[in-house]
């Protein structure tokens, strides 16, 4: 496959990650009721997210409600914000260093220029998987430590959302997506110093004929 076609594969793996973390960030479903011992309250079930709250019963009615403020906010909860809204700028920003720097657009004439603008963008890539994949780990340990704490009532016991299985996903393709624009990128200036180099050795039989 050639360089063209890796970074097809990198914008396509890139766009992709970044829709499920955004994903990630906008539903509320980082946390679920779990009903376990003595809780057989199953009308209602409870998801937790990382701007609001959301009761669903069971005849599909849903009630969210906004957390009240950001000091009174859990740290991973806080964190997860700020590294999820970071990841999404940084993935966004680096799509478009790629889009622009890619051999298949003619954004930039300057073919030298193309293997560094792909390192720059595969970095970025790769530091938006890490900011995607950290929160939702994070959420995933404190979730699995609060679930098997018996000091925690049942009622108050959380299970594993699906925001968290989406997290892990867009940051592997993250990931991917980043490893592809560092470790596929053309090497620069390998055709233009052949050409010279025959063109130069071509010219010299002649002079020394005449």
């Amino acid at each position: 496959m050639g360089s063209s076609g890796v970074q097809m594969v990198c914008v396509a793996l890139g766009v992709l990650g970044m829709i499920g973390v955004i994903v990630c960030c906008a539903v509320p479903r980082w946390k679920v009721s779990s009903f376990t011992g003595s809780n057989i309250i199953v009308a209602q079930s409870t998801q937790d997210g990382l701007w609001m709250s959301c009761v669903v019963q069971s005849t599909g009615q849903q009630q969210c409600k906004s957390y009240d403020s950001l000091l009174v906010l859990a740290s991973d909860l806080q964190a997860a914000r700020a590294m999820t809204i970071v990841s999404i700028i940084c993935s966004c920003f680096s799509l478009l260093i790629v889009f622009f720097g890619a051999d298949f657009t003619t954004c930039v004439q300057n073919e030298d220029a193309k293997p560094k603008i792909s390192l720059v963008a595969g970095i970025g890539l790769l530091l938006a998987g890490l900011l995607a994949i950290i929160p939702v780990s994070w959420s995933a340990h404190i979730v699995v430590r609060d679930f098997n704490n018996q000091l925690v009532p049942a009622s108050q016991k959380r299970e594993l959302g699906a925001c968290i299985f989406v997290g892990w996903g867009a940051g592997v393709l993250l990931l991917l997506a980043g490893g592809l624009c560092c470790f596929s990128r053309p090497k620069s200036g390998s055709s233009g110093g052949t050409a010279k180099y025959y063109s130069n050795s071509a010219s010299a039989p002649s002079k020394n004929y005449v």
